[in-house]
């Protein structure tokens, strides 16, 4: 074991190594712009959606109110918070621009130093530096950098290591690494709810591994509760979005080309580009199987040295390379929850940890220092060669960013998510959906004229001509405004009906109704004068959720103050 000073020199030099290799991948993005993936447009509205509601004075959103052409979405409730909020910080800062780039530099460093974190318990400082490069710039990374701009899964791949260290330690010490888990686990689940569900099943059978290997039960019972202790720290998240999903067409995130038959490896398909991009995806995961399978071979030889490491990234690497393929299909339709990973291809996450460790331990099992110096430059020269194609290949386009924010400034708001749709709406139908000229050119600026109203006649939405309105208030959670009228009339605001708005006509609370195809919020009123509020309120889910994660932070402050006196005063008797 290194010294201190020799492992922060060890750390210092790996921290310079992966910013430079972090460096080389967005370089591109000076001169080209930024790589346009299949999210981009997503992640660029959320965040600045995000942004504008700070502005608001709304710290934590949970309506996207730009979303679907201004009528907004629940998209920051079922979404989790770590990404939209770090890209959200990041444009507060910095030019809108060159934020992805700043984000994708900063995710694969923290995977860096997360896979080096992990390797250094095994591996000698040189290996671990080397295992946290191939990490940061595995392939996988590099194809949701250049082709998917899935800025969420790149963040949430960041503390996987960390997840799989602690849990090994957990493992292997008991409950005293149990608050290092939960956090670890926590952390993946606030940026990316697949990747939690893949971080879920991946830590499961790690503490399966270990506990049949160790032949006890102290594994898995410790490693279940730390388990649901990083759970219950992401609580404030998990119970809305859990909850509410009744409340929304939820069931869109996994049909069509979402469904996970549609994405095994070399799985055909009648969409070209759906086809082009399951190629390339399929050639690079069988690159990666194959490196990683060479390396496993080429260090099996030290296994003896560090099984306990070898044997549980063995089995994650098995499980990762079966459910990419088809026959794994019975496990996607029954173990729960698997389906909403959407993806096969998304277990090369896992997947290329297991390919950085191995790859860095058959380094170490080099007997001759140009043995190792030659995969070093094998490794590094073929995840070049494959990032240069990509960069290649990829579509560039500077005008991303512009483009949404001016949507947004504008008033005529952005795309919206099937998924997150409430329930009887029909997002085409929306009058600004830019598929359809005749509806219009989205919504106004101005706050008045986002309300209309229902023709009794015709059952259609119309503009507003049988009542006055004065705005009181307009943002993203709380509509208020006065309206006078010489008959009663149904108004009709530019927002989607959806359980959590409290709709209030002088202080009284009524329901708010649904317009057919579209779930466009109604509101009655009399004739005469009223006062009109609509507020985003504080659902039970969001008030349990919120609890629960505070009961869970408190109880790992408890447990980890008892752990160091529980230590302090062992350390005092062998003293």
């Amino acid at each position: 074991m290194l010294s201190g000073s020799a492992d922060t020199w060890s750390y210092r030099a790996t921290l310079f190594a992966v910013t430079l290799a972090a460096t080389l991948v967005v370089l591109p993005m000076f001169f080209l712009g930024n790589a346009s993936g299949h999210d981009i447009e997503f992640h660029l509205a959320s965040w600045m959606d995000a942004a504008g509601q700070w502005h608001q004075g709304i710290a934590y959103p949970r309506w996207a109110e730009w979303a679907n052409w201004g009528f907004g979405e629940p998209r920051f409730v079922f979404y989790p918070p770590g990404s939209w909020m770090a890209g959200a910080a990041l444009g507060s800062v910095l030019p809108w621009r060159i934020v992805p780039g700043a984000f994708i530099w900063l995710a694969l460093i923290a995977a860096g130093m997360a896979m080096w974190r992990l390797a250094r318990e095994w591996l000698s400082a040189p290996q671990a530096a080397a295992a946290a490069i191939f990490f940061a710039v595995n392939p996988y990374n590099l194809v949701i950098v250049y082709y998917r701009s899935d800025y969420a899964e790149l963040a949430a791949l960041a503390p996987l290591p960390l997840a799989i260290w602690a849990a090994l330690r957990t493992a292997r010490e008991g409950w005293r690494r149990a608050p290092a888990l939960a956090l670890a686990l926590a952390g993946i689940w606030l940026f990316n709810a697949p990747e939690g569900v893949i971080a879920a099943y991946a830590l499961a059978l790690l503490f399966t591994v270990e506990s049949i290997s160790r032949r006890s039960l102290r594994p898995l019972v410790a490693g279940g509760a730390a388990m649901a202790a990083g759970l219950g720290l992401a609580a404030f998240y998990i119970v809305p979005a859990a909850w509410e999903q009744r409340w929304v067409q939820i069931v869109q995130a996994v049909s069509g080309s979402l469904d996970p038959r549609q994405s095994f490896l070399f799985t055909h398909s009648d969409d070209p580009d759906f086809q082009l991009f399951n190629m390339k995806v399929s050639l690079v995961a069988m690159g990666m199987l194959l490196a990683a399978s060479i390396a496993a071979v080429l260090a099996a030889r030290r296994r003896r040295d560090s099984p306990e490491i070898w044997r549980v990234l063995a089995a994650l690497g098995a499980a990762c390379t079966l459910l990419l393929f088809p026959v794994s299909l019975p496990l996607w339709r029954h173990l729960p929850k698997l389906g909403f990973v959407q993806f096969p291809w998304r277990w090369l996450g896992p997947l290329g940890m297991v390919f950085a460790y191995f790859t860095a331990a058959a380094m170490a099992g080099a007997r001759k220092k140009w043995a190792r110096l030659l995969i070093l430059a094998i490794v590094l020269g073929a995840i070049g060669a494959t990032g240069r194609a990509m960069v290649r290949d990829a579509w560039w386009d500077s005008q991303d960013a512009p483009f949404v924010a001016q949507e947004i400034h504008s008033g005529r708001g952005y795309e919206g998510v099937d998924e997150y749709m409430p329930l009887g709406c029909d997002r085409t139908e929306l009058p600004g959906n830019p598929n359809d000229d005749e509806r219009g050119e989205g919504v106004s600026s101005t706050p008045a004229q986002r309300i209309e109203e229902l023709d009794a006649a015709s059952g259609k939405v119309v503009p507003l001509h049988a009542a006055q309105i004065q705005i009181g208030q307009w943002s993203a959670e709380r509509k208020a405004f006065e309206v006078e009228s010489s008959a009663p009339v149904t108004l009709a605001l530019h927002l989607l009906n959806y359980p959590a708005w409290q709709v209030r006509v002088d202080g009284m609370e009524v329901p708010g109704e649904s317009a057919d195809n579209t779930a466009q919020l109604l509101v009655p009123v009399l004739a005469g004068r009223h006062h009109v509020e609509v507020h985003f309120r504080r659902t039970w889910d969001r008030t349990a959720g919120a609890a629960l994660s505070l009961v869970c932070v408190g109880g790992l402050l408890v447990f980890a103050a008892a752990e160091r006196r529980r230590e302090g005063r062992a350390k005092a008797r062998g003293a």
